[in-house]
């Protein structure tokens, strides 16, 4: 299969390292409009939708594949061959923050970073981790999608974007949500809400920058001092935001520890 298609891939920018972009549950590409523009300046960019999501080829989708996030690290890493000859600093939001953490710790090699905005390795609160829900919860929100996919998008997607002085970025994603096929969106939701990689920060070898808003429904602070604490050499920037998505209500912040933090590396 061709993979540019599969995930609807876009390329830009001329620099002689390559920035890849990837999105989380329920979004696409364009989620990244406010920080994808200034990094092409000095750097080649990549631009891809998650299969299942965006743009990518639904028919790509594979229940079993994409039972775990492993299977879309499979794809990230098959993109990165296709579209790039070096190493890649990686930015991805949410869920694919860990996707990402999963290629690279299977091929480090490709990874010269892994930029975390808003990652979760866990969701569910255990014992003294605190990921932010009860099991309970966790189910009562799958319960819900289920049964209602877009009332659940309607009510979920503008207390997941938080921002309340910027009404407009809810409005964008619950479109965004309303967008997606609700079957894949479904099962796609369990897989995220249900991941457990705690076990995996260990294994982390590349230089990572976890960036998290200073209030997040999703991805609480101590999810983020948790992942600082774990993956090794991290560096963890609190970026001042109310929701889960900085990228897009806090851009000018958010570009801002990206840069240090890429500097710091010499990247």
């Amino acid at each position: 299969m061709n993979v540019r298609e599969r995930n609807n891939v876009h390329v830009d920018g001329g620099g002689a390292s390559t920035v890849v972009f990837a999105h989380g549950f329920g979004c696409d590409q364009t989620m990244w409009r406010y920080l994808a523009p200034g990094f092409g300046k000095r750097y080649r960019t990549v631009l891809f939708d998650l299969v299942g999501s965006g743009n990518s080829d639904l028919s790509a989708y594979d229940y079993d594949k994409y039972g775990t996030l492993h299977g879309y690290a499979t794809d990230l890493l098959e993109l990165i061959d296709e579209v790039t000859t070096g190493p890649v600093i990686y930015i991805g939001h949410s869920v694919s923050a860990m996707i990402g953490m999963l290629a690279a710790i299977r091929a480090p090699h490709r990874f010269t970073a892994n930029v975390m905005v808003g990652p979760s390795p866990c969701f569910i609160n255990d014992g003294d981790y605190i990921g932010g829900f009860t099991r309970s919860d966790i189910d009562g929100l799958l319960e819900t999608l289920e049964s209602n996919y877009l009332g659940w998008s309607s009510t979920m997607a503008p207390v997941i974007m938080g921002s309340p002085d910027q009404p407009e970025l809810g409005v964008e994603l619950t479109n965004s949500f309303c967008r997606t096929d609700p079957n894949i969106a479904k099962h796609f939701a369990k897989v995220t809400f249900l991941a457990d990689h705690r076990a995996d920060l260990a294994q982390v070898t590349t230089p990572t920058l976890i960036l998290q808003s200073s209030d997040d429904l999703l991805a609480p602070l101590s999810v983020g001092e948790f992942m600082h604490h774990e993956i090794s050499g991290s560096t963890l920037s609190i970026v001042d935001n109310v929701g889960h998505c900085p990228h897009l209500s806090a851009p000018c912040a958010s570009i801002d520890a990206t840069e240090a933090f890429l500097r710091e590396h010499g990247l």
